[in-house]
């Protein structure tokens, strides 16, 4: 009996440490410091990323926080607006990863290419910019002001290896680095949608959720709730041995 207990506790163990921060969370559920606050939040489609957003039509200004994981480490992430169409090439976009000091930063690039990438100014103007990295989970926080009567953008995100004499280096081309693009809905207002408001990936239509969280949810937090019923399942069974 003791040793089917230690062995189930064992693997519930391995299966606990193995749950990042950054997936074992939905975008509602998570908090930032200094009190900043969003309207809304997307459970975004891939990658195991999050989008907290507020746009100003007033003003024109969309402020967002980005969060994710890097592919590595010593990674970087990505968020960023395409003008044209929700694709890769030709999106505005910002790159946060640690500078050989080991402090966040965030640069500019508008990605003519697959193949290499170089800093620029984006045709969106950027207000502020800042990154925060903590528990293998990296952060981008942004405003940026939009062309005026903006009611929908094309958003990209993305997440990388690793960083190489200052720049970015290339991300995997793996199913889920491929479909990390949607349409985000600017006319959502505190969780409220109007009439003709969604927030679609490129791949597939997502269900809007309750309160203030829209978007699809992680397919991350689907695989934990499986593992946690197999593994709860699989205890009652060696408990009854």
């Amino acid at each position: 009996m003791a040793s089917h207990f230690n062995l189930f506790l064992t693997s519930l163990l391995v299966l606990l440490f193995h749950i990042s921060p950054s997936a074992s969370l939905t975008c509602s559920s998570q908090t930032f410091s200094a009190n900043t606050r969003f309207t809304n939040c997307t459970n975004l489609p891939s990658l195991k990323s999050f989008l907290h957003w507020t746009f100003d039509p007033t003003k024109s200004t969309l402020s967002v926080a980005f969060i994710a994981s890097p592919a590595s480490p010593d990674g970087w992430i990505a968020w960023g607006i395409n003008p044209i169409a929700p694709a890769m090439i030709g999106t505005q976009s910002l790159i946060a990863f640690k500078n050989p000091k080991g402090s966040m930063v965030v640069k500019t690039y508008n990605l003519t290419s697959y193949k290499s990438i170089t800093e620029s100014k984006l045709l969106y103007n950027v207000l502020d910019s800042n990154a925060e990295s903590s528990d293998g989970v990296m952060k981008i926080f942004a405003t940026l002001e939009l062309p005026k009567n903006t009611k929908t953008v094309n958003q990209v995100w993305q997440v990388g290896p690793a960083v190489k004499d200052g720049m970015p280096v290339v991300h995997k081309f793996e199913p889920d680095n491929l479909k990390s693009k949607a349409t985000l809905d600017l006319t959502t207002v505190e969780g409220k949608k109007n009439a003709n408001a969604n927030a679609t990936s490129s791949s597939s239509t997502s269900t809007g959720q309750s309160g203030n969280e829209t978007g699809g949810s992680s397919t991350v937090l689907k695989t934990e709730t499986i593992a946690f019923s197999f593994f709860f399942f699989f205890g009652v069974v060696l408990l009854q041995l």
